[in-house]
């Protein structure tokens, strides 16, 4: 089956065609495509209701542009790529899925927010999580490298340029860093991360910030890029390693947030067995991922420093004889994608 993957990200559109698992075309135009057999899309968000891949048809959209609200920066660029391509290829078969999908299972004291019962029924306020796409390929990917059954203990980090932790086990999330929405959590390129809700209100109420400001600036004018004045990785540790200030303490900040969060999620576990790194700085930060690991040691997790400063992608990086299994794992949202359009499909 020819599969064309369609991810539409909140700044990049990546079309791909897969045969099995084998890559046989990228692009960001649907020229030269080729024929296909069906299209799997990724759509940020699936609520309550989509919990696992589903084949598209006018009800369903329907049901996902209501959802836009949830993720304003994804979901309406996720919808626009489906029309599009649907005009384009309006006779082969599409199904959606969804970057919350994979946390569907996660407990009620992880979902819950401390909130009016009344709040959290009429307007569904819960943490839904999201990449979950990278989370679910990662972990399970890992595992294979591993050669570990599926009830191990695994946290992964997908991190790029927006960034997030999951607690996995027997294949599903028991826990996850992002929220209600894409905003809370580890501190991101241009996202703020979690931060108290009580700054914002103030900010709103003694500052006269409106709605529409505060949201800009916490989606588009924060994390690394406000702590800096850019939201390059790499460019802010060559900034730190000739003694800039202001780049060692936005390296110190994403650490510290980055550390916080493995820990709490090995506790959601009750111990970890592997953890992962995955996502364009995950796989290409050699430094983030080292340093992350200093501080972790009473986990036990241990880097091998020549393993991690050129690894393979999909690869170990841990140190031998470590209580705890690493591994840098390349992003593959298109092979679970692909997955998912087989597993509706047949």
């Amino acid at each position: 089956m020819r599969i064309l993957v369609v991810n539409a990200g909140s700044s990049s559109l990546k079309l791909s065609v897969l045969d099995g698992d084998e890559l046989v075309w990228s692009g960001s135009e649907l020229d030269g495509l080729g024929e296909v057999d069906a299209v799997g899309h990724r759509i940020v968000h699936g609520g309550t209701e989509f919990v696992e891949p589903v084949l598209i048809d006018a009800a369903v959209v329907r049901r996902l542009e209501a959802l836009t609200d949830l993720a304003p920066l994804h979901q309406p660029k996720s919808l626009r790529a489906l029309a599009l391509v649907s005009r384009e290829l309006p006779d082969v078969p599409a199904v959606a899925c969804f970057d919350t999908a994979f946390h569907a299972r996660m407990p009620a004291a992880a979902t819950t927010y401390a909130l009016p019962r009344e709040w959290r029924t009429r307007w569904d306020l819960r943490k839904f999580g999201f990449h979950g796409l990278s989370h679910e390929y990662a972990s399970t990917r890992a595992l294979e490298l591993a050669g570990m059954s599926a009830d191990a203990r695994v946290v992964t980090c997908h991190l790029g340029a927006g960034a997030s932790l999951a607690a996995v086990r027997d294949g599903h999330s028991v826990d996850t860093t992002m929220g209600f929405t894409p905003l809370d959590g580890l501190v991101m390129a241009t996202r703020s991360g979690e931060i108290d809700p009580g700054l914002i209100l103030w900010l709103e109420e003694h500052m006269g910030m409106p709605p529409s400001e505060l949201a800009s600036t916490l989606e588009h004018r924060s994390g690394l890029l406000g702590l800096t004045g850019t939201a390059d990785m790499k460019e802010i540790l060559e900034r730190e390693a000739v003694g800039d200030e202001t780049a060692a303490l936005a390296v110190g900040v994403y650490l510290h947030r980055l550390r916080g969060g493995i820990a709490a999620m090995t506790a959601a576990l009750g111990g970890l067995d592997v953890l992962v790194f995955t996502g364009g700085v995950g796989e290409r930060s050699a430094p983030v991922r080292a340093r992350a690991a200093e501080g972790i040691e009473f986990l036990g997790v241990a880097i091998d420093a020549a393993r991690n400063e050129a690894p393979q992608l999909d690869a170990e990086i841990g140190a031998d004889g470590a209580r705890v299994r690493a591994f840098v794992v390349a992003a593959r949202e298109d092979l679970q994608i692909a997955r998912g359009v087989r597993a509706v499909l047949g």
